[in-house]
C-alpha cells in the first residue's frame, strides 16, 4: 500500500471516529415553569418522577439562568447565545413578546444553535413552540431546523384569550414545516403530539448525529393535559371545563387547578424521550438538558426564590434545570455554578467540533469544564434585563438591583437599589446595600461598562412589510 493510499485511509478512519464521537443534543424547554415546579427541586405540589430520575442519573443545575423573564427574548438568547438586547430581540414589535402577524422576528442573518450544529453534520429537529417570528422569513425552517412541528407563538395567542376583547387574536395555527395543517388545535393533546414527533425524529436519525429541540407550550396558561392525565381530576372541575365549548371560552382560572396534571404530562414526555434514546442505543452518547424559558405565572411556584415571570428577581430568571450524559456527567450531583442558556450554543459547538462565527460577539461561554469537572463558572458577571432595561447584575455571590425611576420603580419595590448575597440569602430578603460600598461600586461599574459595550456591538432584528397572521 502506497503512503498516499495509507494516508487517505487514515484520514477516512479518523473522520469516521470523529463523526462517531459527536454526541447528540436534546434540549427540553418548557414554558413558564418555576424553580419549585419539579419535585426534585422541592416542589410538593407536583410529581416529576422521570425528571427526578434524570437528576439522579445526571446533575441538578441550581444556578442556571435564562437571559430574560419572558418568552420571546429568552428564546432568542437560547438560539443565538446572545443577550436579547444585543440582537434587538428584548421585546416584540409593540408588546413585550411577539404576537400574531408581528412584523418583527429573529434576523435570518443570526446564526442559531441549529445552524452551527448543521455545519458540523447534524440533523436538526424542533417540535413545539417557536415564538421568534411567525412570518415565513422567520420560521424555524429558515433558521437551521430540518424538521419543525408546532406553534409559532404561545397557545394563549388565540381567539379565546382571557382578554379577548382587548386583543382579538386570530385563530391559532399549528405548523408542519412551513405549512399550516390545523387551526385552533386541541391544546389538550399538544404535549402528546409534540412528544410523538420528537420520538419519531430520534428513531429516524439514530444513525447520525442530531440536535433535538423540544420547547413545550405547557405549563404556560391556560393549562391543558390529555385525558390519561385527567383521571384524578374532580368531577366538578371536569364539569366546569365541559362548559367551555358551550360558552365559546377558555376557563383560565379553572384550568389553573390543572398544574399537577400538566407538569405530570411534561414529566411523562421526558420519560418518553429518555426511553427512546435508550431503545435506540443512544443513551451514552446523548446530552439531555431540561429547563424552562422563564419563571412561573400563576399557579406555578418559584420557592424559595423571590419573583416570578416578568421579574428580574431570581424567581423570574433562575430555572429548575437538570442535565444528563451517562459516563460524562457525574450521577446525582448538584452543581451551583453560574450558567445560562446562552452557554449551550458555544458548549455544544465545542463538543460537536463545530466552528463558532468569528464576525460577531457571542455572550455565551463554554461551560463544559464546569459541567464535567471542578472548573468554576466562566462568567465573571451576569446581567438581568427586563426588556431593554438592565435591572440587575450578579458577580459571584453578589447581586445588585439597580435603581429605577418612574413607572419602572412602581413595579420594583420602590425602585431603590438593593444588594443581596445569594449564597446566604437566595430569596433576596436582606438588603446589604449600605454594608458593602466597594461591592456596589464594582457591580455598578460592570453594568455601566456593559451598556456602553452594547451600544457598539449590537445587531438589528429583522422586519417585514405588511405582515399577515398565518392561516390555513
Amino acid at each position: 500500500m502506497s503512503k498516499t493510499v495509507f494516508a487517505l485511509c487514515l484520514l477516512a478512519c479518523l473522520a469516521i471516529r470523529s463523526e462517531a464521537a459527536q454526541p447528540n443534543f436534546v434540549i427540553i424547554f418548557t414554558d413558564d415553569q418555576g424553580y419549585a415546579d419539579l419535585s426534585c427541586f422541592g416542589g410538593k405540589h407536583v410529581g416529576t418522577p422521570r425528571i427526578d430520575q434524570m437528576a439522579d442519573e445526571g446533575a441538578k443545575l441550581t444556578s442556571f439562568y435564562v437571559a430574560a423573564p419572558v418568552c420571546t427574548p429568552s428564546r432568542a438568547a437560547l438560539m443565538t447565545g446572545c443577550y436579547p438586547k444585543r440582537i434587538e430581540m428584548a421585546t416584540g414589535d409593540n408588546f413585550p413578546v411577539l404576537l400574531a402577524g408581528d412584523a418583527k422576528g429573529l434576523n435570518p442573518s443570526e446564526l442559531t444553535i441549529a445552524e452551527v450544529l448543521k455545519s458540523a453534520g447534524y440533523k436538526t429537529g424542533m417540535f413545539g413552540k417557536w415564538h421568534l417570528g411567525d412570518q415565513p422569513e422567520f420560521l424555524p425552517t429558515r433558521q437551521g431546523f430540518d424538521e419543525y412541528f408546532g406553534l409559532p407563538y404561545s397557545h394563549d395567542i388565540h381567539p379565546y384569550h382571557m382578554q379577548q376583547k382587548k386583543y382579538q387574536f386570530p385563530p391559532l395555527p399549528l405548523l408542519d414545516g412551513e405549512t399550516v395543517v390545523e387551526m385552533d388545535p386541541d391544546a389538550d393533546y399538544l404535549t402528546r403530539r409534540i412528544t410523538k414527533r420528537a420520538v419519531e425524529f430520534i428513531e429516524k436519525h439514530k444513525d447520525e448525529p442530531f440536535f433535538l429541540y423540544i420547547p413545550h407550550p405547557i405549563p404556560h396558561r391556560p393549562l391543558h393535559a390529555s385525558p390519561p392525565f385527567m383521571q384524578d381530576v374532580p368531577k366538578a372541575l371536569k364539569a366546569t371545563l365541559a362548559n367551555e365549548s358551550k360558552n365559546n371560552t377558555i376557563d383560565y382560572r379553572t384550568r389553573d387547578k390543572l398544574l399537577r396534571q400538566a407538569i405530570g404530562e411534561i414529566d411523562w414526555s421526558v420519560g418518553q424521550i429518555l426511553d427512546a434514546l435508550k431503545e435506540q442505543g443512544l443513551d451514552d452518547n446523548t446530552i439531555v438538558i431540561f429547563t424552562s424559558d422563564n419563571g412561573p405565572s400563576l399557579p406555578g411556584k418559584a420557592t424559595p426564590l423571590s419573583g416570578k415571570k416578568g421579574s428580574t428577581f431570581e424567581g423570574g430568571m433562575r430555572e429548575p434545570t437538570v442535565i444528563r450524559w451517562p459516563g460524562k456527567i457525574a450521577a446525582g450531583g448538584v452543581n451551583n455554578k453560574l450558567m445560562t442558556t446562552m452557554d449551550l450554543l458555544p458548549t455544544f459547538a465545542k463538543l460537536a467540533g463545530a466552528q463558532l462565527p468569528g464576525d460577531r460577539v457571542i455572550d455565551g461561554k463554554d461551560i463544559w469544564p464546569a459541567l464535567s469537572g471542578d472548573a468554576e463558572s466562566p462568567h465573571e458577571v451576569f446581567f438581568y434585563f427586563k426588556g431593554d432595561t438592565l435591572e440587575a447584575v450578579r458577580s459571584g455571590d453578589w447581586k445588585l438591583h439597580l435603581a429605577k425611576s418612574g413607572s419602572q420603580a412602581k413595579a420594583s419595590r420602590g425602585g431603590r437599589s438593593a444588594l443581596f448575597n445569594l449564597e446566604t440569602d437566595i430569596g433576596e430578603k436582606k438588603n446589604l446595600l449600605g454594608n458593602h460600598p466597594d461591592i456596589v461600586e464594582r457591580l455598578t461599574a460592570y453594568a455601566t461598562a456593559f451598556e456602553k459595550e452594547l451600544q457598539h456591538n449590537s445587531r438589528p432584528a429583522a422586519f417585514v412589510e405588511n405582515p399577515q397572521p398565518l392561516s390555513k
